[in-house]
């Protein structure tokens, strides 16, 4: 990349909660080794199942422990909310260390914003729901409903304070000893305020939309994620007190840059002041003849999750365009509000929004601290990541520099496996598309589309293929959370030109990272495939951690073939080969190997279990993994996020260890390798995380790997992610995140990502050379 990457640490939210004596034995101001502050806590009372129905009638179709084998423990899960809180909780402690650059740290703030609005926005707000509609059960660690919601409540809060404090007694002073200041109104030179004024009247007040509340005008409806302005007016005629709010626009930058002051060096020193802090220095030009009494900045999170019933739905679009409208309207699950708050007008606002004292968070101003990523995007690079520029895989490279590569050719070749973002995706993927929609000998293109890029190349590639006469289909998943308004954009935009949109199966999300392309090679056709563990997005490929396997295996190709048969027609029990495929077979495909483990271990074979996926919540693999524990398998997890899987306890699980990497990149790749003395190891690459929702609910697709130089290549990656001179998160048995990041010494360990990176480019080097 031509600039430093932004960092990505996360992107799925997920999990919570606290017990009252789980205290920090350190807190994540320190950089060295550190305990995350929250642990899962014990159910308060005993339970009668381990599981949910659902789960235990899935698990009949599932081979299971025999009769001989030890009971497993009923609190042997972590719950999955508090587990995911943890994970938060691990990028916030990036932001405090000094070994992070500075501007990265502040992003690292940025996305711990991120990802508890969202955490609050489905996770939070879907545990309500269900409570209230009295749905909500016991969960697989055995907490109540309530009992959970309480700790994820009270867990949100000290995070949140942490977060609020690590900014402004960490991360804003040493910016400002940098020469980047964030400014109070109080700070402002003269000059500045005139310069804010004219902003203001250009850029600011002709969007400004103040809403009175008053017997005339009902309070306002107040939009999630919002940031808003409660002002109180004095009527000087009557002295009467009024209320109003003025949303601060969301279309505009939230950090104002000052222009470069008196004494301050152009290149180095910024100064910004927030958007609202713009807005309250000039309310009174939005209420002439009122006195400004006070004003606080407030913010609400609201249910946005989306609830679709797709068996009713004649049309899925229209019905979930419904939805999106309705979605703005959710019930309020929290409410942020500035710590100097009156409580008169909290208690307007608490009333009028409908949130309980438990959902008022109190913090220092500014509030949402998303804003610093325009920050930390800064052109600074001595304070941010080394730059970093993706490469062309060696297989990929032309020859001649000037020359364009040849994918298709260096596919039929050989296979190739795609380490992104340490291999460029615009010399692979996208120039694979790209390649395969301008070659008039290919007659079809087949693709899955979850989430994508705005502008994106892919989708041009797939109607340029559509408006030469190709058959192109697009499997366009409009249910991607979040992503539904933009993909919709995209799925109308394929159909108009030409392109055959399908949106999958009824009841199941398409997850799956694959494309098609058919060709007309001799006397017959070529398939040439990609299956991947990330998306079709240049954007995100630049800052995801993903594989891909480009072949022209006919095994791949016959399954892909199966597979878009089954997405967009009738094919409902096609068999595959080289595919794992959920929701049929991922789960069941996997505990067979991992029992295939286990039945070696008890001959006396050493064998062994890995896995590295974004998270492992599913009750019958983590069960699976206690089993082969218990058989004497060794059983490695490289996990991202959320942990349900209980590691080193005597008797179940002490063969099990769980580790956790975040950093520039967004640790995404999902790979899956069992090992067997005196066997090849059999190892899995795709888009599934062992989580319910991905084995029951989605379109997955593994692909098992054949040469065993790209098997070797995955088993390292995993290696070298547990191995204990790697900088990580250790999961101990009490459910506690024990940060390893320096040696006795104090030196700082093995960056997992950076030494990646030195790898690929000394890959490249000798590739020159040869």
């Amino acid at each position: 990349m031509s600039t430093a990457p932004k960092t990505a640490a996360s992107k799925e939210p997920q999990d919570a909660g606290r017990d009252d004596d789980s205290a920090p034995e350190t807190t994540p101001s320190s950089p060295s080794t550190a305990v995350a502050r929250f642990k899962p806590r014990a159910a308060s009372r005993p339970r009668n199942v381990a599981r949910s129905a659902a789960t235990t009638e899935k698990a009949k179709s599932t081979k299971t422990a025999s009769a001989d084998e030890p009971e497993l423990p009923a609190d042997r899960f972590l719950d999955r909310e508090m587990s995911w809180l943890q994970f938060n909780e691990r990028v916030l402690q990036l932001s405090t260390d000094p070994n992070v650059p500075l501007l990265e740290r502040a992003r690292f703030l940025s996305i711990f914003s991120s990802n508890l609005d969202e955490f609050f926005m489905v996770r939070v707000a879907g545990l309500k729901r269900r409570i209230a509609a009295g749905l909500a059960v016991r969960s697989a660690s055995g907490l109540e409903p309530r009992e959970l919601l309480d700790d994820l409540t009270r867990a949100s809060h000290d995070l949140m304070d942490l977060h609020a404090g690590i900014f402004q007694r960490q991360v804003r002073p040493a910016l400002e000893e940098e020469g980047i200041r964030l400014l109070k109104l109080s700070q402002l030179t003269d000059a500045d305020r005139d310069y804010l004024g004219t902003y203001f009247g250009a850029q600011v007040y002709p969007v400004l939309t103040p809403l009175a509340v008053d017997p005339a005008h009902p309070f306002p409806y107040i939009s999630g994620l919002s940031v808003n302005l409660a002002v109180l007016l004095i009527d000087p005629k009557t002295g009467r007190e009024h209320f109003a709010r003025v949303k601060v626009p969301p279309l505009l930058p939230r950090m104002v840059k000052l222009p470069t002051g008196e004494g301050e060096d152009p290149l180095y020193d910024a100064r910004f002041v927030t958007l609202e802090d713009v807005i309250a220095e000039h309310l009174d030009v939005l209420f002439p003849g009122m006195e400004v009494h006070e004003q606080f900045t407030f913010r609400v999170t609201r249910n946005e999750d989306l609830e679709v019933e797709e068996d009713d739905a004649e049309n899925l679009l229209t019905a979930l365009e419904k939805e999106l409208t309705r979605r703005r309207f959710g019930a309020a699950v929290r409410l942020e509000v500035a710590d100097d708050m009156d409580d008169h007008v909290l208690d307007l606002l608490t009333r009028e929004l409908g949130v309980s004292d438990d959902e008022v968070f109190r913090l220092p101003e500014p509030l949402d601290l998303r804003g610093l990523g325009d920050i930390a995007d800064l052109d600074r690079s001595e304070l941010q990541w080394p730059r970093f520029m993706p490469k062309t895989h060696p297989l990929l490279a032309p020859v001649e520099r000037s020359e364009a590569p040849d994918i298709l050719g260096a596919m039929r070749s050989s296979d190739i496996l795609l380490h992104h973002p340490y291999d460029s995706f615009s010399t692979s993927v996208q120039a694979f598309v790209e390649q395969a929609a301008a070659d008039p000998d290919v007659l079809a293109i087949k693709q899955t589309l979850y989430r994508t890029s705005g502008n994106s190349p892919i989708i041009s590639a797939l109607i340029d293929a559509a408006q030469a006469g190709k058959q192109v289909l697009a499997v366009v998943e409009i249910k991607a959370r979040f992503d539904e308004e933009n993909n919709i954009t995209w799925a109308r935009k394929l159909e108009r030109a030409g392109v055959h949109v399908v949106y999958g199966m009824v009841g199941l999300k398409t997850h799956a990272k694959l494309c098609l392309v058919v060709r007309h090679e001799g006397d017959g056709i070529r398939r040439y495939c990609h299956v991947g563990t990330g998306n079709y997005n240049p954007k995100t490929a630049r800052l995801y951690e993903d594989l891909g396997l480009l072949t022209t295996d006919p095994d791949v190709g016959e399954d892909l073939g199966r597979l878009f048969n089954q997405l967009s027609g009738m094919a409902p029990r096609a068999k595959f080969k080289r595919l794992l495929v959920a929701p049929r077979s991922v789960r069941s495909g996997l505990i067979e190997q991992i029992d295939r483990c286990i039945e070696a271990a008890r001959a006396g074979k050493a064998s062994s279990v890995s896995l590295k996926v974004n998270s492992i919540v599913d009750e019958q693999i983590i069960d699976a993994c206690y089993r082969a524990s218990q058989a004497g398998v060794k059983v490695n997890v490289l996990v991202r996020g959320i942990s349900a899987l209980r590691p080193g306890v005597p008797g179940l699980s002490e063969n099990i260890e769980v580790r956790s990497i975040l950093g520039r990149f967004l640790e995404h790749s999902r790979v899956f390798v069992f090992d067997v003395e005196g066997q090849e190891p059999i190892a899995y690459i795709g888009s599934a995380d062992m989580m319910h929702r991905n084995l029951d609910r989605r379109v997955e697709a593994l692909v098992r790997l054949t040469d065993e130089r790209q098997v070797a290549t995955v088993v390292d990656l995993v290696a070298t992610g547990m191995s204990p001179q790697t900088s990580s998160w250790r999961l101990d048995a009490e459910g506690r995140w024990i940060r390893e990041n320096l040696t006795p010494d104090g030196a700082p360990k093995n960056d997992y990502q950076a030494d990646l990176i030195e790898a690929y480019s000394k890959r490249r080097r000798k590739a020159r050379r040869r």
